[in-house]
């Protein structure tokens, strides 16, 4: 443990050259060496340099998480440093270098020990090119002003190792406590805003001002440059609160008052903020705001302007009062400190705004107050959003490296899992004092030190009687469900014999509530369920019973845990229009209208039944009875789906499915699909990863009503269908392959398609797709080319794809395709085989979401030579994969163009599914 005054002394002469957007530095570093280890180097981080190009860990980072703007960002809207010396105090030239080759990693050889003890200074001359804003919000502005966060080079952390990585936007420099004092030369119509120190001296008539800063114990320092200051501070109990969070008008007054409130709560939860002023700016927070109904515009925001300016000041203020305060290494131990924020967060609005509910005034609204949505406090937020992940068996451990985290855990999930699990435990220790005691002893102890979660649990282990190895053994460092099931009970004289289920792999205890006309007449809490475990409590007339009453404990599944003593329903069954969230103590059925179009039913309505809540479930169904205007039938589906989780990664989850349909596929024809089927799903250990694996199995029967006039030999049929397929989806490249095997009374065949792209440094992007397909036997030819593979447009007889019109052969829907077997754009003379094919499909960008096509293969039918095809034009792609255009400029059919009837030969994609949208905007979360 390190002691309270600042290990190193850091003095930087800056000169900011405000056009070209750039600042000199001139630095002393007196690094002392607080440790027991002789050092034979320095590390220091240059995270200043992580912009400087497209392949440094922060140009990765953006692209696994399908940020394009850094990748796409012109060179001079990316900042760099230019180290021109690293010298001694003799000027005397040290060797240093880029630390294996990372470029915000510099690492510095001495020519003598380092002793414990001893100090050790040093020189940098440097330049630093400071990046754009867009990216990590921090840089220089379009307007000229500039926010400044890591930008200069500071010494790393060595505790018994250095602690060194690279900037990932994770916003977690891990650096020590140091004496700073910063001369800053800038032009003069700049107003300069931090939380040191600052004075400031102008000479006559000159166009430039120094700033000199002063602060000691600091970790950081982050400074706003602005024409137009946009900050305003409140002075109270001796600590200034500097901010421009957005104040949606507020009066001054009323901003007073909620900052003071806050100051006063954290110091009462904490205790006194060791400096004189703490700053929060609009950017802090939007890199890590309260997610939720807050975000949305103002226009549609359900919350009043006084909470909702007050919600965002205690998030950012408590995040700073830690920040600056606790020095936890905030890439490998960053869920105490969460814990705690989030702790505080729920605290403070369960004290002073305990009536608000997660939807805000919206809660009040005639039709919205009927659903459980109304009913949830504000707080329940943190729990969705951690279970939202588990549902998704995508949660991970507490413990977890912040860069190992998918950027919904990162953001979200890990820091609410850590805040509801402080929750759950100060219900498990039964006194409301000890967990608050032990938060506000370990921040008094550790403040302006160099800690971590282990002091905490040593302190928190001190204060209570009961055991809670539980909580630091299988809470924190695993990602193990909780998920309790009261599976019998059995009546005595005086007494309730009550079987509990665990029916995770966990020693996490639960609690039991017995009640009585609706009130709580006792609380027992059971410890070490291993599997089943019975428990026995007195019979004081109650008629239910509850685990975990009060829903402290992040429970994924609580629809379990209600056990009726008296009647005949556990849970009665309820019908809500609309989607909700989960009611663990009813059974829901939701409805909503829904409406479709095909050119053969026309517009069809219908109203879908449906259990699918806001976080996914396990077992899920829809059931959808329609009409169709048109066509004048009644048409519908019917979907049942169940997800099984086997394991984290590998083969960690099996599905099961069932899906009816029946709808018109040509005039006045009606098509009967029922498909049963079980998927298989592979994924790596490393949840960032896009890789995925998938192996599918079913079986697609179809029954078609036959047409007198136009009679085919083989209306009904049923095809035995096994597919595998890989993929790994990212940003720049992207690979995925498929094998597809299909077998039927008439036929059997053998299918692949290969996909590639990838974006060069250079922007430049290219595009493949290779299918090759082949009939391991076929006697379909009495149906014509109903089953064989297509060249441009497949007849979709598994009824896979989405189309408007699927048997049209002209008009505009007949001009939809969808990119499967061939994957041609023109129309040609052979436009099916029924022996086997092979085609190579390409395509590159010309401008922007302008590329140029082209396809190629043979089509191989029986009696027949192989055919040579190729095609080639224009793609349109205004969101690729689903609003396309393709404009056919030579193919077998010549120079189309000039051809006849042009428009119809345009072909376009489009996708009408709103969950296929949401994914393009949700693959940078998941």
């Amino acid at each position: 443990m390190q002691a309270a005054s600042a290990q190193h002394t850091i003095v930087i002469d800056g000169v900011l050259d405000a056009d070209n957007k750039s600042i000199t530095i001139q630095q002393e570093i007196i690094y002392t060496n607080l440790s027991k280890d002789t050092l034979q180097e320095i590390f220091l981080h240059d995270w200043a340099n992580s912009f400087e190009s497209k392949t440094t860990p922060l140009g990765e980072r953006f692209s696994e998480d399908f940020l394009k703007r850094f990748y796409y960002a012109k060179d001079y809207e990316r900042g760099s440093t230019s180290i021109k010396s690293i010298t001694d105090t003799s000027e005397n030239n040290l060797t240093w270098m880029r630390h294996n080759q990372t470029p915000d990693i510099i690492k510095i050889e001495m020519d003598r020990p380092l002793y414990p003890g001893a100090s050790f200074t040093f020189q940098l001359k440097y330049k630093v090119k400071l990046p754009s804003e867009k990216f990590t919000r921090y840089g220089y502005h379009r307007n000229g002003d500039f926010s400044l966060k890591y930008w200069y080079i500071v010494p790393a952390v060595y505790d018994t190792k250095w602690n060194v990585y690279s900037h990932k936007n994770l916003d977690d420099l891990y650096a020590p406590l140091s004496d700073y004092t910063v001369n800053l030369s800038l032009p003069v119509d700049y107003t300069l805003t931090s939380e040191f120190n600052q004075k400031e001296s102008t000479e006559p008539n000159s166009t430039t001002k120094t700033v000199k800063l002063t602060g000691k114990n600091r970790n950081e320092v982050n400074l706003y440059l602005q024409r137009n200051n946009s900050f305003y501070d409140f002075q109270m109990n001796g600590v200034k609160l500097i901010s421009n969070i957005e104040d949606n008008d507020l009066m001054p007054e009323m901003k007073s008052v909620a900052t003071k409130r806050i100051i006063k709560f954290l110091e009462n939860r904490l205790g006194p903020y060791p400096f004189d002023k703490i700053l929060v700016s609009e950017n802090d927070y939007k890199n890590n705001p309260v997610y939720g109904l807050n975000q949305l515009p103002d226009i549609l925001r359900p919350f009043p302007d006084g909470f909702q300016y007050e919600i965002k000041q205690l998030k950012s203020i408590t995040e700073s009062y830690l920040e600056k305060t606790l020095f936890i290494n905030p890439r490998y131990d960053a869920w105490i400190k969460d814990a705690i924020h989030i702790y505080l967060m729920m605290a403070y609005t369960e004290q002073y705004y305990p009536d608000m509910k997660i939807i805000g005034n919206l809660s009040k609204v005639i039709g919205i107050r009927w659903f459980h949505a109304a009913d949830l406090d504000f707080n329940d937020q943190y729990f969705l959003g951690y279970k939202n992940m588990a549902r998704l068996f995508l949660d991970q451990p507490l413990t977890e490296p912040q860069d190992k985290l998918v950027k919904f855990n990162k953001n979200i999930a890990n820091a609410y899992k850590a805040g509801i699990g402080f929750k759950y435990l100060e219900d498990y220790l039964e006194d409301d004092n000890i967990l608050t005691d032990a938060i506000k002893e370990y921040y008094s102890n550790n403040t302006l030190k160099l800690t971590g979660s282990k002091q905490f649990e040593k302190i928190l282990n001190t204060l209570t009687p009961k055991n809670i190895d539980w909580f630091f053994e299988d809470f924190i460092p695993t990602n193990e469900k909780l998920d309790f099931k009261i599976k019998s009970v059995k009546k005595r004289k005086d007494s309730l014999e009550i079987t509990i289920k665990n029916k995770r792999n966990n020693y996490m205890p639960v609690s039991i509530a017995g009640l009585r006309d609706g009130q709580l007449v006792s609380k027992t809490w059971v410890t070490g369920i291993t599997g089943r475990k019975k428990v026995k409590i007195a019979n004081e007339n109650i008629d239910k019973l509850v685990l975990d009453y009060d829903q402290n404990i992040p429970e994924i599944n609580r629809r379990n845990n209600h056990r009726n003593l008296k009647g005949i329903f556990n849970k009665p069954i309820q019908f809500r229009f609309l989607q909700d969230v989960e009611d663990p103590t009813r059974s829901q059925i939701f409805y909503i209208p829904e409406f479709e179009f095909n050119v053969y039913d026309g517009l069809t309505i219908g109203s879908k039944f449906y259990n699918k809540t806001f976080i996914r479930r396990d077992f899920d169904y829809r059931i959808t009875p329609s009409y169709g205007f048109l066509s004048k039938k009644l048409i519908g589906s019917a979907f049942f789906q169940y997800r099984h989780q086997i394991a984290d990664y590998d083969l960690y989850q099996i599905k099961y499915a069932f899906s009816g349909s029946m709808f018109s596929y040509a005039p006045d024809l009606l098509f009967r699909r029922f498909s049963p089927s079980v998927d298989f799903f592979w994924r790596p250990e490393d949840l960032r990863s896009n890789e995925t694996q998938r192996l599918s199995i079913r079986s697609v029967n179809v029954f078609r009503e036959r047409d007198d006039n136009n009679p085919v030999e083989t209306p009904d049929y049923s095809v035995f269908n096994v597919r595998y397929r890989y993929s790994d989806f990212n940003l720049l490249d992207f690979t995925s392959y498929l094998f597809d095997y299909q077998i039927a009374k008439n036929f059997s065949k053998l299918s692949t398609t290969i996909n590639y792209r990838k974006i060069f440094l250079n922007n430049r992007q290219i595009n493949l797709r290779l299918f090759a397909g082949a009939f391991l036997y076929n006697d379909t030819e009495k149906d014509g080319d109903f089953f064989s593979f297509a060249l441009d447009r497949p007849t979709d007889y598994l009824f896979d794809f989405s189309y408007l019109g699927r048997s049209e052969e002209t008009g505009l829907v007949s001009q939809q395709i969808i990119i499967a077997e061939g994957g041609f754009k023109s129309q040609l003379e052979f436009p099916f085989a029924n022996q086997w094919i092979t085609t190579l499909n390409a395509n590159t960008n010309i401008w922007n979401w302008i590329y140029a096509y082209g396809d190629a293969g043979f089509v191989k039918n029986k009696g027949t030579s192989p055919k040579f095809v190729y095609d080639a034009g224009v793609r349109v792609s205004l969101v690729a994969d689903y609003f396309e255009l393709f404009f056919p400029v030579v193919s077998n059919n010549g120079f189309e163009i000039n051809q006849p009837n042009y428009d119809e030969k345009i072909r376009f994609i489009i996708t009408l599914s709103p969950q296929t949208l949401i994914g393009l905007f949700t693959r940078e979360w998941y």
